[in-house]
């Protein structure tokens, strides 16, 4: 299993402050930048703005989509998976990385850091959710991604 790329997951809102989404796209540009794979749930907002951040920096995209549809996805998805699952989606985004970077977000986001934390996935925060036990939180994008690949057994 050597050859396998690692994979990071980057979860939030769908709808996003532009603030948010600047610091979703350097974190996806990082991401790329030390060869991982971004995994994201492939729709607006946070997740557009990472996976962005990771195609703009020659990385590869995955978007777990809830719907049925591969065309939801957003632009800079290469590799929709379309699960027709809803909010279950959750679980199949969680399960496929190996570290969740947490960006902003509300309650959907909150569902996949408990999935994270329950499926004892190394949860990196980046002003979302405060206060929960078992999240690593941060303050910038170099120290999300710097603070995931640490965690990463």
């Amino acid at each position: 299993m050597d050859d396998v790329k690692t994979r990071i997951a980057v979860i939030g809102a769908g709808l996003c402050s532009a603030e948010t989404a600047a610091m979703a796209e350097a974190v996806g540009a990082l991401v790329a930048r030390r060869g991982a794979i971004l995994y994201c749930g492939g729709l607006g907002g946070v997740m557009e703005a990472a996976a962005k951040g990771a195609a703009s920096a020659g990385g590869v995209t995955v978007g777990i989509l809830p719907g049925a549809k591969a065309s939801d996805a957003n632009p800079y998805i290469q590799i929709p998976v379309v699960t027709g699952m809803g909010h279950a989606r959750n679980v199949v985004l969680v399960r496929s990385c190996q570290a969740v970077i947490s960006i902003g977000g509300s309650h959907g986001t909150l569902s996949e850091i408990a999935l994270a934390l329950k499926m004892w996935k190394p949860v990196v925060g980046l002003h979302t959710w405060e206060n929960l036990p078992d999240v690593h939180y941060v303050t910038s994008p170099e120290a999300a991604v710097a603070k995931a690949f640490e965690l990463i057994p």
